[in-house]
């Protein structure tokens, strides 16, 4: 019998921390007794619930244009909770004005938190609404920035930077601002092209870049020197080992020919059956003679190399075209 009495004395010996002071544990005791049951805590909650709307509603008039009611409802709800736990019923205060100091706390350092601007920004800015205010009521009119910097004891550079900073900080939501209206975000205008579009592009591109490759060697020298590497038309020459009349003579031919395989390939019916749009060019009207077959059948010729000289994946290729991929101008093959 003695010796079961000196087990469990040595338990209960073993079970309270030596570090642990008599004081310190009764101190604990005391806390956890004067701690609100769950029942206690969701009554309170539930009782002061609206105490979190009011305040906040209160609070608003100094919230920031990004922030709104229902965040600050959120931060009061978990004060009032966290409130409701630590709340002693033994110090004589009444519950409602213990949440009272806690949940406005926690609404301003909400605000704080979620705020761009500093409180040393938004303490100056308030004072310049201030005195502006006062001055508009004895001016009937909007005071000017040196009577306001006079009024306040600031200079009119630190009131410009204090408005300055002021809207910098200030955002704005791309959400509806109301039910059945779009917002700000409708206002937003996208300047990308649609999917079909800028595969259209993409193509129209890629029969550029075509077109410039077969042209020969000096027209296409003279025109993506001139037009494309933006050099004087001089330099163009003078490179070619001709004179200037020579060189525009040349570029007026290339942009002749650019023009006919552009405008025999790019055409509706054409797209669809590339190699008798190749063949459709009869040449311009002239007196019938062997020059004018000889330039038609060249720019036949030209208008079908174009055609054939990359597949239709390679042509519109629409990611290098969203790249901004350069107009290559390989050698003619």
């Amino acid at each position: 019998m003695r010796t079961v009495e000196a087990t469990a004395l040595a338990t209960e010996e073993q079970s309270v921390p030596a570090s642990v002071p008599p004081t310190a544990a009764a101190g604990s005791a005391a806390a956890a007794a004067r701690t609100p049951d769950a029942a206690v805590v969701q009554e309170l909650v539930t009782t002061h619930l609206p105490l979190v709307g009011h305040l906040a509603r209160e609070v608003s008039a100094r919230l920031p244009r990004h922030l709104d009611t229902d965040d600050l409802i959120g931060a009061g709800s978990l004060a009032l909770v966290q409130a409701a736990r630590t709340f002693d019923a033994e110090l004589g205060v009444p519950f409602a004005r213990f949440a009272n100091t806690r949940i406005r706390g926690a609404m301003l350092d909400h605000m704080r938190q979620r705020d761009w601007a500093t409180r040393s920004l938004r303490s100056r800015a308030r004072m310049i609404a201030e005195v502006t205010e006062t001055l508009t009521t004895a001016l009937h009119r909007n005071p000017t920035e040196t009577e306001i910097a006079a009024a306040s004891g600031l200079a009119e550079a630190e009131v410009r930077q204090v408005r300055h900073d002021t809207d910098r900080a200030a955002l704005l939501s791309l959400d509806p601002l109301a039910a059945g209206e779009d917002g700000i975000g409708s206002t937003l205008a996208d300047g990308s092209l649609a999917p079909d579009e800028t595969l259209v592009a993409a193509e129209r591109m890629g029969y550029l870049r075509d077109a410039l490759a077969e042209l020969p060697v000096r027209q296409r020298a003279v025109v993506v020197g001139y037009y494309l590497d933006q050099r004087p038309l001089t330099e163009v020459a003078e490179e070619l080992g001709v004179t200037q009349s020579r060189a525009s003579q040349l570029r007026a031919e290339g942009l002749d020919l650019l023009h006919e395989a552009l405008a025999t390939l790019l055409h509706e019916d054409a797209r669809a059956a590339v190699p008798a749009a190749a063949a459709a060019p009869e040449g311009r009207p002239g007196d019938g003679g062997a020059d004018d077959g000889v330039r038609a059948r060249r720019r036949a010729a030209y208008v079908k190399a174009v055609a054939h000289r990359s597949p239709v994946r390679a042509r519109a290729d629409v990611q290098a075209y969203l790249d901004g991929a350069a107009l290559g101008t390989g050698p003619r093959r």
